[in-house]
């Protein structure tokens, strides 16, 4: 939190998973918490929770779907009002039980979400983007928001830009992470943002036409100069 405030980011993401567990902080923890983030003139843009398995696997369902609503319980009390999560993979239109279940559990989670002041941005693996749209248009107004990861969408096989020209009237967070092809190991290699093929200028336009007001969160790993990296992200950010 102090290295973000130095580097002149006006909020955080919090990992409820690996950072502050619901279950192992106490009402005085977050007070804590929330005092050295008033301290620092920091908010908590965010809340993540990335489950390993999607909420259309049958698998521990139940237990996840209790320990997303922690999170979001957790996500409401510092003030966040995205909750970031692991949808999984989307179920074809001729799954019907999975993709029933699915839409059962979302419409759920959205509910309590609703509630609390906290919206779902979920992350979804799909090979048709047009298939999430629909999947989407399936809930209730409102129920379902979507998280933009430029390096895990085009993982998927999928340009940023046309996932925001399709889908950003959805998109409720957004991270800046940049990646370039490593054609030796056949995969996305990341770098520091603005150094490789993620076209944030055009993307962040994309997204302004569309209203979009919510966070930009910087991520980085696998870095030798983790913080100089973040500060070098959050210059070339207001720079756009």
């Amino acid at each position: 939190m102090h290295i973000a405030a130095t580097i002149g980011c006006e909020g955080v993401q919090i990992d409820a998973r690996q950072e502050l567990r619901p279950a192992e902080i106490t009402d005085t923890g977050l007070r804590e918490v929330r005092k050295m983030l008033a301290d620092l003139n920091l908010r908590v843009g965010s809340v993540a929770f990335p489950t390993r398995r999607g909420y259309a696997d049958p698998t521990e369902l139940d237990r996840r779907v209790e320990a997303t609503i922690a999170a979001m319980q957790l996500a409401s009390k510092l003030g966040a009002r995205v909750l970031v999560c692991n949808l999984g993979s989307l179920p074809g239109a001729a799954a019907e039980a999975p993709r029933a279940l699915l839409v059962e559990v979302i419409a759920s989670l959205a509910e309590r979400g609703m509630k609390l002041g906290v919206q779902l941005a979920a992350q979804i693996s799909c090979d048709d983007l047009a298939q999430v749209a629909d999947f989407i248009a399936q809930l209730p107004e409102g129920t379902l928001f979507l998280d933009l990861h430029p390096p895990q969408i085009m993982a998927e096989g999928h340009s940023p830009q046309k996932f925001v020209g399709e889908l950003g009237g959805h998109v409720a967070h957004v991270y800046a992470v940049d990646a370039v092809r490593d054609l030796s190991a056949g995969r996305n290699r990341e770098v520091e943002l603005g150094r490789g093929s993620t076209d944030f200028p055009a993307i962040l336009g994309q997204l302004e036409e569309f209203g979009y007001a919510g966070w930009v969160t910087i991520q980085r790993t696998g870095s030798q100069q983790t913080v100089e990296d973040f500060a070098n992200a959050v210059k070339f950010l207001r720079a756009i």
